[in-house]
């Protein structure tokens, strides 16, 4: 009984693959349309058509000057994330374990969420100047508290029992947070790692388009300067793509770690 559960357990799985990759074909398949009809009505004045966006993109992959730029993006925002990671996972923690720190801290956090980031431009400039510096700290004032509240949520839903545990086995703070903690809160802190992905890359390119020379999102902003439609239409099909794919990982890898503590009660 138990194997034939497991076979149709499969097969629904496999079933809903075929859904989900069909939708993501049909979606696909609708976007471009989309995307072919805005460029032919506005004559590429606004957004260069598909098939002349993927011609210049190829064009631009082959050149020394694109890379440099993706360089750049990348390393800051690979620094911004890992900020955003390390500290927002620090503080859901401590938040989550401390109810009074949690409570207040919140609703500041939240607040803060809300505020247009680009309002600070002028603080962020001022504290950390041009460069490198204010693009990682654009990533992290964007990044860093989804991380925080899903952490933070994440801790306060856990059973009591599995901290009353904790302190019977007399472990350290430290090692309750690792043992314990984490590896109960790993979906919700993987979802929360999912957004700030996507909110570190969007802070580092706003970063890029106000204080810097180099980068996705300084190319970007010379495109629209230069009324180089093709040139902005291009990067921006690179960042989407990109964000696209990372989204989709992350998401899959939220739901596997979702479905391993229903493996281990079986």
């Amino acid at each position: 009984m138990s194997d034939l559960s497991l076979e149709n357990e499969q097969a629904t799985i496999a079933v809903r693959r075929r859904f989900r990759g069909f939708d993501a074909i049909v979606l696909t398949l609708v976007m471009l349309a989309l995307w072919q009809a805005v460029g032919s009505w506005t004559q590429g004045v606004a957004i260069s058509p598909p098939l002349l966006t993927l011609v210049y993109l190829f064009g631009l992959l082959r050149t020394w000057m694109f890379w440099d730029h993706a360089a750049a993006t990348l390393a800051a925002f690979c620094l911004a994330f890992m900020l955003s990671a390390l500290i927002g996972l620090a503080l859901g923690l401590i938040f989550g374990v401390r109810r009074f720190a949690g409570e207040v801290a919140e609703p500041i956090l939240a607040g803060f969420y809300t505020i247009p980031k680009v309002t600070l431009y002028p603080v962020v400039l001022l504290l950390f100047g041009l460069g490198m510096s204010a693009k990682v700290a654009f990533g992290v004032m964007h990044g860093l508290v989804p991380v925080t509240l899903f952490t933070l949520g994440a801790v306060r839903n856990l059973p009591p029992v599995l901290v009353r545990t904790a302190k019977v086995l007399r472990l350290s703070p430290g090692r309750t947070m690792r043992w314990v903690l984490v590896p109960a809160c790993l979906p919700d802190i993987v979802n929360g790692l999912r957004i700030s992905f996507s909110l570190s890359l969007l802070g580092v390119l706003i970063g890029e388009m106000f204080s810097s020379q180099r980068g996705l999102g300084f190319l970007l902003v010379n495109g629209m300067a230069q009324n180089n439609v093709p040139l902005s239409t291009a990067i921006v099909t690179v960042i989407v793509v990109i964000a696209i794919a990372a989204n989709t990982l992350m998401l899959r890898a939220g739901r596997r770690f979702a479905r391993r503590p229903d493996t281990t009660a079986r």
